[in-house]
């Protein structure tokens, strides 16, 4: 294990850190011992994203430098809907909704910390136990009255909203108040120290510190994560896709891999320092790679990500998968595949609603844009008609028909 007093500078060289409310406060203090830290992780879906994947990462690196990570799930704030970054109020969610969520969330984290009764192992908390039992007008009066509206408008969760005129719902407006009641509750509950979150929940952390100080005269501190963008500018985790899910149901472990695999070259080192436990060493000679060979780094990643998220096993199937596609040509087990009536087939499927089965393409006319311009392939030929139809003699020796978009997307359509 690491030693403790070194998980500020750690974070800070993989390049985690984009502010903290008092960093050298921090170091200090990661010296005395175990400190407990949170994130705070709303449940609106079944899985976490590649968006969340950097906090993450940060609990992992806590716990590795001896400190107690602290999962605090939403159970509660989702019931309100964090405004940040958003230009409209998420659908409202019930509690049995929310309840299996959690339940698919603590799946993740099981693989990426330990949890247990030790002083430095991981522990999972819910907003709901205590949020749920608030008596409104005496937490108005306990808590509200250290909340300034006139500094809440300042904050970007709101200020953003604000000025594209879109409308904030008073619902809403209180998360940054819960949100610091969570942090003042987890200071109570597990002495927690700091909290930990995006960029964009800075105002909410700051807030969350200056509670602790008001209420309770108790010194806790608030460090958040840059926003993380790809070298192109593109908002990290968005595909043509969709969300890169972080579950296995959501999102095969081969389109996970793919996912890294296929990062630009510019951001190889960058997302190695970040989503991988290699030594900073390792990663800075994989970093002056250049030409073809920056390829054996992305491969690495794509292996160290992959195994960190869904196991050393499926990590292992993804690059053996991708290399007998690319490399060989061939079919490997681990390409997503879909099932398909027979009897569909024996009529005839028209191959670019094929592609929109497949997830291949968004829209059945994505996919004959992808055709017309060459992009599509059906058992390694090109297809030159939006039109064609699919059909079982289409079946190659291994039972399926492989179907591609571009070089780098696959998948299979099986006759059942």
């Amino acid at each position: 294990m690491a030693a403790r007093a070194e998980f500020v500078a750690a974070a800070r060289a993989r390049g985690m850190i984009d502010a903290c409310t008092d960093e050298e406060g921090l170091a200090a203090l990661a010296a005395e011992g175990p400190i407990p830290a949170y994130i705070g992780f709303d449940a609106t879906a079944d899985s976490l994203h590649v968006g969340s994947l950097l906090q993450i990462m940060l609990l992992r690196l806590l716990q590795k430098h001896g400190h107690k990570p602290i999962v605090l799930m939403g159970g509660g704030t989702t019931k309100v809907g964090d405004p940040s970054g958003r230009d409209e109020s998420r659908r409202l969610l019930t509690d049995e909704e929310i309840d299996r969520n959690i339940a698919g969330i603590r799946r993740i984290f099981d693989r990426f910390l330990r949890f247990g009764d030790g002083p430095t192992d991981a522990v999972m908390a819910n907003n709901a136990d205590w949020l749920d039992r608030l008596a409104y007008i005496p937490f108005l009066r306990e808590i509200g009255r250290h909340f300034s509206v006139n500094r809440m408008l300042t904050f970007d969760s709101v200020k953003l909203r604000l000025e594209r005129e879109q409308p904030l719902s008073f619902l809403e407006f209180n998360y940054m108040v819960l949100q610091s009641y969570d942090f003042l509750e987890l200071a109570r509950r597990y002495g927690c120290r700091l909290q930990m979150g995006g960029s964009d929940q800075w105002g909410n952390i700051v807030s969350g510190v200056d509670l602790n100080r008001r209420i309770d005269n108790r010194t806790v501190f608030g460090l958040t994560t840059p926003l993380i963008t790809t070298a192109s500018g593109a908002k990290m985790g968005k595909t043509a896709a969709g969300a890169v899910w972080l579950n296995a149901e959501r999102l095969k472990p081969y389109d996970y891999w793919q996912f890294w695999r296929n990062t630009e070259d510019a951001d190889v080192g960058r997302f190695l320092r970040l989503f991988t436990d290699l030594p900073l060493a390792e990663i800075a000679r994989l970093e002056r790679l250049e030409g073809a060979e920056i390829n054996e780094a992305k491969k690495v990643l794509a292996n160290e990500a992959t195994a960190l998220c869904h196991g050393k096993a499926a990590a292992e199937e993804a690059a053996e998968t991708a290399r007998r596609t690319f490399e060989e040509g061939g079919i490997g087990q681990a390409l997503p595949t879909v099932d398909i009536p027979r009897a569909e087939l024996a009529a005839g499927l028209p191959v670019y609603l094929a592609y929109v089965r497949a997830g291949l393409a968004a829209s059945n006319g994505e996919a004959r844009r992808m055709i017309k311009g060459g992009g599509g392939r059906a058992n390694d030929a090109v297809v030159a008609d939006e039109n064609r139809r699919l059909t079982l003699a289409d079946v190659n020796a291994e039972g399926v028909i492989k179907l591609s978009a571009g070089r780098k997307r696959h998948a299979l359509l099986r006759p059942v």
